[in-house]
């Protein structure tokens, strides 16, 4: 990956029109170069509870190394502690690199996402891996429960 974490370089051609074409946006939208690269590099890595590497990611350690590597942003490791660094916005005010939230399994926020543009969000999905899609998908949509921004300031007293 090109540049250092919260630097935005321009995306590689190839990754550019393929995510472009996954969230029906124009080329040009595709702007933040090391967010797509990690994307692709992840894309379709199995989901493994706790794990944190290419063997096997949870929708939280996917977060966390996304927003470290991405945005030099170190968050909590935990879902339930995720939750406590963030700003809440409304689904409108979403920005790219925002987390969402979840209630799966009847728990309250046992599931994260991060926010791409166009209503798309990445996440590690425990049945297909690292995944992108819609935040509307009616299967996902259901358990939608919170999103916000991340706090720096509540990072660092974390």
């Amino acid at each position: 990956m090109r540049g250092q974490p919260g630097e935005v370089v321009q995306p590689n051609a190839d990754i550019a029109s393929k995510y472009a074409e996954i969230m029906g946006v124009s080329k040009s939208n595709i702007e933040n170069g090391r967010l797509y690269a990690f994307i692709e590099e992840w894309m379709g890595t199995p989901y493994k509870f706790g794990g944190l590497d290419k063997d096997g990611v949870d929708c939280s350690g996917l977060a966390f190394l996304l927003e470290q590597q991405v945005y030099g942003i170190t968050i909590p490791r935990m879902t339930s502690k995720q939750i406590n660094v963030i700003k809440r916005k409304y689904e409108e005010e979403l920005k790219e690199g925002d987390l969402v939230f979840f209630d799966f399994d009847g728990k309250q926020f046992s599931h994260v996402g991060v926010y791409l543009q166009n209503g798309y969000v990445v996440h590690a999905s425990s049945r297909r891996g690292v995944i992108i899609v819609k935040l509307r998908d009616p299967s996902l949509y259901k358990y939608f429960s919170r999103a916000g921004s991340i706090d720096e300031v509540s990072v660092s007293t974390n």
